[in-house]
């Protein structure tokens, strides 16, 4: 994981005091996400590891929870979403904290395990795996 902690911290700060507005980018679509929320929280492993092979854990993550209220990214999310899948996408979602007195672009690239839809919205769990300022 290639995380710049301290825009992390600058980031995880921000939205635990503001409403962070971020949209998720997917193939060539743009979608709000609500209800933001950031945390660093225990995964199931004991150990660092590589999961099935396919992508490493540690014993704690950076994860990231938001809601979408358009349901035509459902059918995009199935080949981005860790579990029986061997081969996944990141998702890339933008936003703009305020870092050092100026608004500033963030690029945030997650895994994302796993969704819960319901009628009117999908709420989407993810890691977070790189950041980046623009």
């Amino acid at each position: 994981m290639s995380v710049n902690f301290d825009l992390l911290k600058e980031l995880m700060d921000f939205a635990g005091k503001n409403p962070c507005q971020c949209t998720l980018y997917l193939n060539d679509g743009k979608f709000p996400i609500v209800n933001v929320s950031i945390i660093n929280s225990p995964t199931p492993v004991t150990e660092p590891t590589t999961r099935g092979g396919v992508y490493f854990s540690d014993k704690f993550a950076y994860k990231m929870k938001g809601t979408i209220n358009d349901l035509s990214v459902v059918s995009l999310l199935t080949k981005n979403m860790l579990g029986p899948n061997t081969e996944f996408g990141e998702l890339k979602i933008m936003t703009q904290i305020h870092s050092k007195g100026q608004i500033r672009d963030v690029e945030i690239f997650t895994n994302l395990t796993n969704s819960v839809q319901t009628p009117n919205s999908i709420e989407l769990n993810m890691i977070i795996v790189r950041l980046e300022f623009l």
